[in-house]
């Protein structure tokens, strides 16, 4: 269909392979799905499991709720991934866990049949490991790079299967490096509408994250309190107001355990639903039509998947900021429908957000979801009055490349002590200790 413009063609491989259903936070999901797939290689119900994972993913899969199971962090994620997971499901692997799976994990947990450990000697920001050991052998699993790229397969030490594209995405990859802004804005806004409707399928599974949020009891349930508020006058019934809670509930509902997929990008389903939501509130208030939501969808989308292709899969930076550079990105085109307010928009998120910190994937993002939103707003409002964080200001540079090029060196680089030092502060508390050797 793109054959003609092969940066189209490399920006719809990126938007099918980092928009796509993911059940629960994604950093315990994927070390679930490798405690799945070595279950299925071990074929029998394990004795013990033994797991390791990066420092990140360490960091990113202690505080959060693992769906279904009321429980929070990583080991119980590896337990019931490995007695009931679906190694062929990818981030939905917990689509199928039933009560008498989440017992039985409990019960591995309890006579400390589960260990997680972090794997220093690995440099994959991205990595988990889970070792199965049966009654009559062992297998192990590792993924690496992304969250579902299955490295390797082993039963009794020997390798069943070793992937030899070293965690680049295999069959999912793709090239970025020579687009620029203006690219992903061209394509979301002029590529064939049939090979990009399916961009509101994150409409429809976000929106519905969202509802439950608002209707459960969830982490911290800011989208609630917010729509409480307005009732008692404290907040106004506004397009921003609206916003925020309805990006807030979802992710709530998402932190909280709810057993409803998020449709995610890059690998996160606070960086899909901080893509979708403010988006899909603004095309309301502007009375879009299918198609405009699409595109604007997709614009959304990919400008987070551009920003966020120059950054680590996991780092200090809170990447529901990217993902609202994307939504500000969205956002200024239903209201505008030109690419410089787009640009003067992300460039005064840089501006504005540019150190907001990752501390673990928990409730607490759902803080940062809001946070991000109202930030992407805002940039949308200065950008539709003609004004913008400008290129003296900071990392900020007159070119909205350049400036997502400064922001990513920042997390690239300059943060990966604040990345230590985040890790070191949050395994020195004693519900977290015992799970570093």
């Amino acid at each position: 269909m793109y054959s003609e413009n092969p940066l189209w063609t490399e920006l719809l491989k990126a938007v099918k392979a980092e928009v796509a259903p993911a059940l629960g936070c994604t950093e315990p999901i994927a070390l679930a799905l490798a405690a799945a797939i070595a279950a299925r290689q071990l074929g029998e119900a394990p004795h013990r499991i033994e797991a390791r994972v990066s420092a990140n993913l360490m960091k990113n899969g202690m505080g959060v709720t693992v769906p279904g199971t009321g429980m929070v962090g990583l080991p119980i994620a590896a337990a019931v991934g490995a007695l009931g997971g679906d190694a062929d499901a990818g981030l939905e692997v917990l689509h199928r866990l039933n009560a008498a799976t989440v017992t039985d994990g409990k019960r591995m947990l309890n006579d400390g049949l589960v260990s997680v450990t972090v794997a220093d000697d690995i440099a994959d920001a991205l990595y988990a490991e889970a070792r199965l050991i049966g009654p009559r052998g062992e297998a192990r699993a590792c993924i690496a790079g992304t969250h579902t790229h299955v490295t390797l397969i082993e039963k009794d030490g020997v390798v069943q299967f070793e992937d030899p594209c070293n965690g680049d995405g295999g069959d999912n990859a793709y090239d970025l490096s020579a687009v620029r802004a203006r690219d992903v804005y061209d394509f979301a806004t002029s590529a064939p509408l049939d090979g990009i409707r399916f961009i509101l399928d994150a409409a429809r599974l976000n929106d519905r994250l969202s509802h439950e949020g608002m209707a459960g009891d969830y982490g911290l349930h800011i989208g609630a309190t917010l729509r409480r508020q307005v009732a008692q006058g404290l907040l106004s019934a506004d397009l921003l107001t609206e916003i925020l809670a309805r990006a807030s509930a979802a992710s709530d509902a998402r932190m909280g355990g709810a057993t409803l997929p998020a449709m995610s990008n890059s690998g996160s389903g606070n960086q899909g639903i901080v893509a979708t939501l403010p988006v899909v509130v603004v095309a309301e208030h502007v009375g879009a039509d299918e198609e405009k939501l699409a595109r604007a969808l997709m614009l959304s989308h990919l400008m987070a998947i551009y920003i966020h292709s120059r950054l680590p899969k996991l780092s200090a930076l809170c990447a529901a900021t990217t993902a609202a550079m994307g939504a500000a990105a969205g956002m200024a085109w239903l209201l505008a429908g030109d690419f410089r307010p787009v640009a003067m928009a992300i460039c005064s998120m840089i501006g504005d957000v540019a150190g907001v910190i990752c501390d673990g994937a928990s409730n607490s993002c759902a803080m940062k979801v809001s946070t991000s939103a109202a930030a992407a707003y805002k940039a949308v409002l200065m950008a539709l009055d003609n004004a913008r964080v400008s290129g003296n200001d900071g990392i900020v540079d007159e070119d909205v490349d350049a400036s997502i090029v400064n922001l990513c060196a920042l997390a690239s680089d300059a943060m990966r002590a604040v990345d230590r030092q985040i890790l070191q502060i949050m395994v020195k508390k004693p519900q977290h200790a015992p799970l570093v050797s």
